[in-house]
C-alpha cells in the first residue's frame, strides 16, 4: 500500500511542477523574444541502503524550443530583430555575459544601452554600450551604431559602437531562472565569440515562439493527471483502512 500511495504522491507533486512550468510559458506569450521551455516526466528510481525497489515520477526542463519566433515591424529605430538564429549579448544580474533575443532596445538617463528588461548591451569588444547625446540614432544589419550628433546635418552622422552578435551551438546554450542564456557547463568567465554572420533587422521585434493551444492543452491534460494521483491516494487509503478492519475482524 504504501508504494502506490508514495508513487501517486510524487506524480501528483510533479504534476503541479510541470504545470508551472506551462504556466510560465502561457505567461510569456507576450514578453518580446521570449523562448517557451520543454518539460517532460521520467521514471527516477529511489536509491538508498537497500534495492531501489520504488520509483517515482520526476518532472524535468529538458531544454528550451529555439524556434525563432513571429516577427512584427514597429519602424522603431531602436527595435531590433535577429534574423534566424543567434543572441544578442547583454549584462546579467551576476554582472558576467549573457544572452538574450529580447531587442526592445532605449538609452536610459545614464545613457546606456539596454532592453525592455534593463539589461544593459554589449558591445564587440565585451564591454557595456554608452551612447553620447543624439539626434537621431540607427542600427544597421551588422549591429553598427550610428549617431546624428544635436544640431548637427548628415555630415555629423558617426559610428560609435557595434553589438554583440554570438551563435554558439544550440546544444551548448541552456536558460538559467532569470531567462537569460549562458553556455552550458562553461567555466566561469567563458563566453562565446561575436560572430559577424548574425544578421539584425532594424525596426522589427521578435515575439515569444509559445505555441497558447499547445501549452493550455498541456495544461489542461496535467490538471487531469494530476485529479488521478489525488484518487489513486484516496483509494489507496480506503485499502489500508479495510485490510485494518479485517485484521481486527481476524
Amino acid at each position: 500500500m504504501d508504494r502506490a500511495l508514495y508513487i501517486a504522491m510524487s506524480g501528483a507533486k510533479q504534476n503541479t511542477l510541470s504545470q508551472t512550468a506551462h504556466s510560465n510559458n502561457m505567461a510569456n506569450v507576450s514578453t518580446t523574444g521570449f523562448r517557451a521551455d520543454f518539460e517532460q516526466a521520467r521514471s527516477m528510481p529511489v536509491f538508498g541502503d537497500y534495492y531501489p525497489s520504488r520509483v517515482y515520477a520526476m518532472s524535468e526542463r529538458p531544454s528550451s524550443d529555439f524556434r525563432p519566433g513571429p516577427m512584427v515591424a514597429t519602424e522603431r529605430s531602436l527595435d531590433i530583430a535577429i534574423d534566424q538564429q543567434g543572441w544578442f549579448a547583454v549584462v546579467g544580474p551576476d554582472g558576467n555575459e549573457a544572452y538574450t533575443r529580447r531587442g526592445d532596445l532605449y538609452v536610459d538617463e545614464l545613457g546606456r544601452l539596454v532592453n525592455g528588461e534593463q539589461r544593459q548591451v554589449i558591445n564587440a569588444g565585451g564591454a557595456p554600450i554608452i551612447i553620447p547625446p543624439y539626434e537621431n540614432i540607427d542600427i544597421a544589419r551588422d549591429g553598427t551604431i550610428a549617431i546624428q550628433a544635436p544640431g548637427g546635418g548628415p555630415a555629423a552622422i558617426a559610428a560609435i559602437d557595434q553589438i554583440k552578435r554570438v551563435n554558439p551551438e544550440v546544444g551548448s546554450v541552456e536558460k538559467g531562472e532569470d531567462g537569460l542564456f549562458r553556455l552550458r557547463d562553461a567555466n566561469p568567465g567563458d563566453i562565446a565569440p561575436n560572430d559577424p554572420s548574425v544578421v539584425l533587422i532594424s525596426g522589427h521585434l521578435e515575439q515569444s515562439n509559445v505555441n497558447v493551444v499547445h501549452a493550455l492543452t498541456n495544461i489542461i491534460s496535467l490538471h487531469r493527471q494530476y485529479e488521478m494521483q489525488v484518487k489513486m491516494m484516496s483509494t489507496v487509503d480506503e485499502n489500508a483502512a479495510a485490510t485494518t478492519r479485517i485484521l481486527e475482524i481476524q
